[in-house]
């Protein structure tokens, strides 16, 4: 999750900064929370990682009498991360019957977990929301050259999750099926564009990253200081991924989404202009001023100004990228200082809680 991009491979409404923290609205249910392993049918292309599963978190409306304990994230006895609060396991909430679906995507190396901030908020609204790790590009099943150079196939995924919750023994009776909607963080922002109907071009990505307005987008992650070489070694020595690479035009298009919600989309650039000129479900665009990883300029500004029914939100201030991912502990200050360090006067939860906000009231426009 240290870097969004990948090197060389690697709004009508335009609503600008000024946005005031807002406090969360009261929660209106408590929070469960369950795991759940889809596996698409196969041929599926799984990116070199070896599970053969897609690995889910899932937040849910639970009842009233639900025990919420604080979720953490990291090793046993030194957690580096706080994932929110929910109750493993606990009952559903009695009503409604119906409630509507979120699919969330993590940034690039990150994991579904890190999305807690906003899936227990959202789920605390009255959504399900089902976060993915995607593989070969998750911090705990592992990075492989192929997780991080696909881009695209990230949308397939979230396509892949909404299948299995529809198909869920349990899940399928209490989702509505006309009310689904997703949201991402980083490269999980991109992925939103995918669903909505964007086409990824390579071309135009080395275009951009070879004139003189190239930015933060063109860097390799920190993963993969070496990714141009090892894709291309790769391409030359396996032809499924010489094909997968030479399919980067091919539209992810899910008609079952009704909306999106994209945190500091990367990638914007990597995107053709007429296919963002064509995306007509509603989408949303949250970033902040200060991010120099995905500079709001080349990202969430410029998507804002390519699709005509996005709403965007800029939050004034000195936050970084890594301000969106989850709260961090002690611990995982001292150890990961690039994910867990704000600019003075930064309150991260503050970010969260607008951010929540803003994705729970354009859900519920989107999807009611």
């Amino acid at each position: 999750m240290r870097n969004p991009i990948l090197a060389g491979l690697a709004v009508a409404a335009l609503c600008l900064g000024s946005a005031q923290a807002a406090e969360p609205a009261q929660p209106a249910f408590k929070v469960g929370v369950v795991a759940r392993r889809f596996m698409p049918p196969e041929p599926y292309d799984w990116r070199g990682d070896k599970n053969h599963a897609l690995t889910v978190i899932v937040w849910y409306p639970a009842a009233p009498d639900a025990h919420e304990q604080v979720q953490t994230i990291g090793p046993p006895g030194r957690p580096l991360f706080d994932g929110g609060l929910a109750a493993p396991d606990a009952a559903w909430a009695p009503k409604p019957q119906f409630f509507p679906l979120i699919v969330l995507s993590h940034g690039t190396g990150g994991t579904a977990s890190s999305l807690g901030w906003l899936g227990t908020s959202l789920a605390s609204a009255g959504y399900v929301v089902a976060a993915v790790n995607h593989p070969g590009n998750n911090a705990i099943d592992g990075y492989t050259v192929q997780g991080f150079s696909l881009w695209w196939l990230r949308a397939r995924d979230l396509s892949a999750v909404i299948d299995g919750m529809l198909a869920d023994p349990i899940f399928k009776w209490r989702l509505d099926p006309q009310r689904i909607g997703a949201a991402g963080f980083s490269l999980g922002g991109y992925t939103m564009v995918e669903l909505a109907g964007g086409i990824t071009s390579l071309l135009h990505y080395r275009a951009f990253c070879s004139s003189p307005t190239a930015d933060a987008m063109c860097k390799p992650p920190l993963e993969f200081v070496d990714l141009v070489a090892k894709v291309e070694a790769l391409a030359k020595s396996d032809p499924a991924f010489r094909a997968a690479l030479a399919d980067h035009g091919r539209s992810y298009r899910d008609p079952r989404v009704r909306g999106v919600f994209a945190i500091a989309p990367a990638l914007v650039p990597a995107f053709t202009p007429e296919s963002l000129a064509k995306i007509a479900i509603p989408m949303a665009i949250a970033a902040v001023a200060g991010d120099k990883t995905v500079p709001v300029a080349s990202g969430a500004q410029s998507l804002a100004g390519r699709v005509t029914a996005a709403q965007l939100t800029i939050i004034p201030g000195a936050a970084g990228h890594y301000v969106f991912t989850a709260n961090c502990t002690d611990a995982g200050r001292a150890a990961l200082p690039d994910l867990c360090s704000d600019a003075p006067g930064v309150d991260r939860n503050a970010i969260h809680n607008e951010t929540a906000h803003l994705a729970a009231a354009f859900f519920g426009r989107a999807l009611h």
